[in-house]
């Protein structure tokens, strides 16, 4: 079929039943059959492949290009054989027992062809047990390349590739590999790739385990076969990227995943001897790749691993491996010695004067987690409550030096403010079974806006509110609020303050997605004025025709006593305001405006709150006038004619002439 935008490629052997569903997934694809071709290679199956083939060409004619071959041992033959007679613009590598997302193919194809890239990884899922790559998964990339992103991570071959890329570089899958073969043809299109692309929105593929867990890979077994595609790897690396930055982070895939896999699923399982010459095999491979800058990469257990791999330690490799198949087991985390300001993981021969291993490899400072959880944060004037609890886990709270943190946003400025720490007797002991004691957790701040600035007020801006939680001198920080209890809102509280200058507002939210604590001072972010609302029925009060009742609603949690007015003005210099009446706890206030005690003249209004004010609607164009007698003479307030736009409120005399004219018309 000349003409396909994408070949699919599939290596049979033995797949059945799995075969049948494998090709109904690609026959189906949303893509539409006019722009496939799918190039099926048979590589000496026996139990009924070849059958359901012929069976599937009947069904999908025209769609599938069948090819036989003897068996040949592995996945590369039958690949390259089908990529030979492939003439699409792309080729997908499919594997004969998973299957692909309805929409699998368009999407990779429109994000190729939309962002000019040569590879494109669709998200992949686990079936049956079978565990999936997700590292490379967490957002859609259209354009990036090996270095910035996780996508060496996964070097399997069930992705999108440009066909020129593969013939303009003679890339082929390695045949005299069992194993491997696949990282040395996906990492050199890696390496050559001009950008790649992750959909990471879609289900593109279901990678299947097998009822009888007949996957290549979990058949071939021994020390042997992964030592002899490592190596290679490893060249790969050293020939097509220089040393810094870039190889160490494709290094990092190989000095941790291989080499972990390699000493717990293989090398155990080895004769004495060969566990010797392999160890001195894999200590030789690993060493091009490996430096000291590369430490601050890894985590403690694989600096660990590296280090007895690397001194050929044999009897420590063996008692790691157990150890670490029995911390997997319990799920419990290691305990740590604190030392000098540093957390060391009790793992194997720490500190064992006999092996002499340094420190470094046990060094899980970094990685220790900070708990914490918020059980009072509360704005009261212009002072920010908090409460809660904050600890390093596996750290005991001795010499507790915790502190509170405010950081500007946008600059450099930071405040630390001392807290009250507080007893949490039990605290932790159901999540790790009684092994820690943190009865020195908890912790009291208040933060008064106008002195947190080392005595002097705190700028406007957004300051973010963080713990540093420190004990037996170690210190990590962590924003707050993300973990509250369920009477602490998360909603935005708005308040406002007096201070020297005036009236501030402070606002107390939480940031999205994490929904950690932030103070927004001087109306960074939230505005006061959608949090002031008026009534359009403008009206007169019940039983007092000359008193004006203004209805409406003030979200702001807290503002000073009589802050809130109707302020109206004549426009010749005279401003008269009326104070606003709460009304419910939700905000709602009416203000009472006697018309009769106004001069005379037209008077426009609005809603204030200190500085901030929004406009009173119009007054209602059948609203009657307000009459009432002043010093003996008839006067009048009514809507001014032909103004439906905003408030305005004429008040004036009744002309007494024109008033019997008009009575005794």
């Amino acid at each position: 079929m000349s003409g396909a935008t994408v070949s699919v490629v599939i290596a049979a052997y033995n797949a059945m039943p799995y075969l049948t569903q494998c090709i109904a997934s690609v026959a189906e694809q949303s893509i539409g059959r006019d722009r496939l071709e799918v190039i099926v290679v048979d590589d000496g199956s026996t139990d009924g492949t070849a059958a359901e083939l012929e069976r599937l060409k009947d069904t999908y004619p025209g769609l599938l290009r069948v090819f036989r071959q003897q068996n040949s041992g592995g996945p590369s033959a039958p690949r390259n054989a089908g990529l030979d007679h492939a003439t699409g613009t792309f080729v997908f590598f499919l594997d004969a027992d998973d299957r692909l997302g309805p929409e699998a193919l368009e999407r990779m194809v429109r994000m190729a062809e939309e962002n000019g890239t040569d590879v494109v990884l669709g998200k992949m899922v686990g079936v049956g047990g079978r565990g999936a790559p997700t590292s490379m998964f967490r957002r859609n990339q259209p354009r990036t390349d090996v270095f910035s992103s996780r996508v060496y991570w996964t070097l399997n071959p069930m992705k999108l590739f440009r066909r020129e890329l593969l013939e303009r570089h003679g890339l082929r899958f390695p045949t005299d590999l069992a194993i491997g073969e696949d990282q040395l043809f996906v990492g050199a299109a890696y390496l050559h790739a001009s950008g790649i692309s992750v959909v990471a929105d879609y289900d593109c593929l279901y990678w299947v385990l097998r009822e009888d867990e007949g996957n290549i890979t979990r058949r071939l077994k021994g020390s042997h076969l992964r030592l002899r595609f490592l190596p290679r790897m490893v060249d790969l690396i050293l020939e097509h990227v220089p040393p810094g930055p870039g190889r160490d982070h494709l290094a990092h895939r190989h000095l941790t995943v291989e080499v972990q896999q390699l000493l717990a699923d293989q090398l155990v399982f080895e004769p004495r001897a060969t566990q010797r010459k392999m160890l001195g095999q894999l200590a030789e491979i690993i060493e091009p790749l490996w430096h000291e800058g590369m430490n601050e990469r890894f985590s403690a257990m694989a600096r660990l691993r590296l280090h007895l791999v690397r001194h050929r330690m044999l009897d420590e490799v063996l008692e790691l491996v157990e150890f670490e198949k029995r911390l997997a087991r319990t799920e419990v985390a290691t305990p740590v010695l604190v030392d000098g300001g540093r957390a060391l993981a009790r793992y194997p021969f720490l500190r064992d004067p006999e092996r002499a291993i340094p420190d470094l490899c046990y060094d899980v400072t970094a990685q220790l987690g900070v708990r914490h959880h918020v059980a009072r944060a509360e704005l009261k004037g212009g002072v920010l409550h908090l409460a809660g609890h904050g600890y390093l886990h596996r750290v005991e709270t001795r010499d507790v030096t915790t502190e509170l943190v405010l950081r500007e946003r946008t600059g450099a400025t930071e405040y630390r403010l001392p807290v009250t720490h507080t007893a949490t007797p039990g605290l932790g002991a159901e999540r790790d079974e009684g092994r820690y004691v943190y009865d020195l957790a908890g912790f009291e701040a208040t933060v008064d806006i106008t002195s947190a600035a080392d005595g002097e007020p705190l700028t406007d801006g957004l300051w973010d509110i963080s713990l540093a939680v420190g004990a037996q001198g170690i210190t990590k920080e962590v924003r707050i609020g993300s973990k509250r209890g369920d009477d602490v809102s998360g909603a935005a509280d708005t308040r406002i303050v007096a201070t020297g200058g005036g009236l501030r507002a402070v606002t107390l939210y939480t940031t999205r997605p994490y929904g950690n604590f932030t103070l927004d001072l001087g109306e960074t972010k939230h505005k006061v004025p959608p949090l002031l609302h008026v009534d359009e029925d403008i009206r007169w009060a019940d039983g007092a025709r000359t008193e004006l009742r203004i209805g409406g609603r003030c979200d702001a949690a807290e503002h000073p006593e009589g802050a809130l007015v109707v302020a109206l003005d004549d426009g010749a210099g005279t401003t008269v305001t009326f104070p606003a009446r709460r009304t419910s706890p939700d905000g709602a206030f009416d203000v009472t405006v006697p018309v009769d005690t106004l001069p005379a003249g037209v008077w426009t209004g609005e809603l204030r709150l200190g500085p901030w004010a929004v406009p009173l609607p119009a007054l209602p164009a059948g609203l009657a006038p307000a009459k009432w007698r002043r010093r003996a003479l008839p006067w009048y307030a009514r809507p001014l004619p032909g103004r439906s736009d905003r408030f305005a409120l004429k008040v004036a005399k009744t002309d007494l002439v024109k008033a019997l004219a008009k009575r005794f018309r």
